[in-house]
């Protein structure tokens, strides 16, 4: 079932937490909700479900309009990130629970609270109380409430932030697979941008209650509209160096004071059509970047000096200092240069991004 959201703000008090919000989410799909704490995803979610009432806009699941219809009307099935399981009833009567508030006939409530149980492994749980469960069996079972209910939209709030690292990222394929076995169109909140990079088919980033960019995963890793996207996705994040765009000789270069780089032609008409102005941001993410070796010749190249190593068994993060500035690249998991030793960094230009200071949108 697709959910369509036409123009909707939400305001508390000074601080509008939604702001001329227009979405729409495809039938089946996997979409998730991404950005820093207070962007807005969340009040976005409570929204759909009918938790919150919009200010203005409409809100429609499938042809229905649904922005004043109560949350039992709605359709969808919420995830908290609590879990808010009923602490006296057990996993089976806590899965039960809002069928028999649809007053379902105990027959079929039986058959769906088992064969949703043993889709999500848990049938040998369903005589036990939520204390007696761990944090990803409680996890389950939250799952199994919205499941049972067979709604048209699953809404989930953060599910598996109260969950330990290891737990986190089994749950991360087994909730995708998950959603992709029962087809039901899915909005997930997170702030967490490893959860959505493998988990969504589309992430919707949001800041101060706007959508900032809708890609796919790999769209908006490889294609930031603008400084905060490049920012927000990448860990670690993607490096920012000011610069100014100059024409000497008939030649284009981007002079940062501390290093100069000539640019292809191709660039310099980008730069020409596309920026407000000379003064720009170059983007460079870590791993587009590397040291040259001693006997690299290269004309376009950044000074640096090595700063600090970061060993990660499987890579090794680099920071370096260029002028006053810090910033990070990846090397092989072996590599362990000096601390104060100068090196040049090198990129394919084709990879970097270059971003208008004054409106910090993407030029390139």
């Amino acid at each position: 079932m697709d959910v369509t959201l036409q123009e909707v703000n939400k305001r508390f008090g000074k601080v509008q937490a939604v702001k001329n919000m227009n979405l729409r989410v495809k039938d089946k799909e996997f979409i998730v909700l991404l950005g820093p704490s207070g962007c807005g995803k969340t009040t976005t979610l409570r929204c759909i479900a009918g938790l919150e009432k919009p200010d203005s806009g409409g809100i429609y699941i499938g042809d229905t309009e649904v922005t004043d219809l109560p949350p039992k009307d709605r359709d969808v099935a919420m995830v908290f990130q609590s879990y808010a399981l009923y602490p006296h009833m057990k996993v089976y009567n806590n899965i039960a629970f809002p069928l028999e508030n649809r007053k379902i006939p105990k027959d079929e409530i039986n058959r769906r609270v088992r064969e949703t149980a043993e889709l999500l492994q848990i049938s040998e749980l369903l005589d036990r109380k939520p204390r007696q469960l761990s944090g990803g069996q409680a996890q389950r079972v939250a799952l199994g409430r919205a499941i049972v209910r067979q709604p048209h939209v699953f809404l989930m709030d953060e599910p598996l932030s109260n969950l330990d690292a290891k737990l986190r990222l089994h749950m991360r394929a087994e909730l995708k697979k998950l959603q992709g076995q029962l087809g039901v169109t899915t909005i997930y909140v997170t702030h967490d941008q490893a959860e959505a990079m493998t988990m969504a088919d589309t992430i919707v980033l949001m800041n101060k209650g706007e959508i900032q960019q809708i890609d796919n995963p790999d769209g908006i890793y490889m294609h930031p509209r603008s400084v905060f996207v490049g920012g927000f996705i990448g860990s670690p994040a993607m490096n920012f160096i000011d610069c100014t765009f100059r024409e000497e000789n008939g030649r284009g270069y981007l002079d940062a004071a501390v290093f100069k780089l000539k640019l292809g032609k191709e660039f310099v008409d980008i730069i020409k059509e596309r920026a407000s102005s000379s003064e720009l941001i170059l983007g460079l993410r870590p791993e587009q970047l590397s040291i040259a070796s001693k006997v690299e010749q290269t004309e376009n190249y950044i000074p640096a000096e090595i700063y600090i190593v970061e060993p990660l068994g499987t890579e090794t993060v680099v920071d370096v200092k260029v002028g006053e500035e810090l910033i990070k690249l990846r090397e092989r998991a072996t590599f362990r240069p000096k601390s104060g030793e100068k090196v040049k960094l090198v990129f394919d230009a084709n990879s970097m991004h270059l971003f208008d200071k004054k409106t910090e949108k993407a030029i390139l």
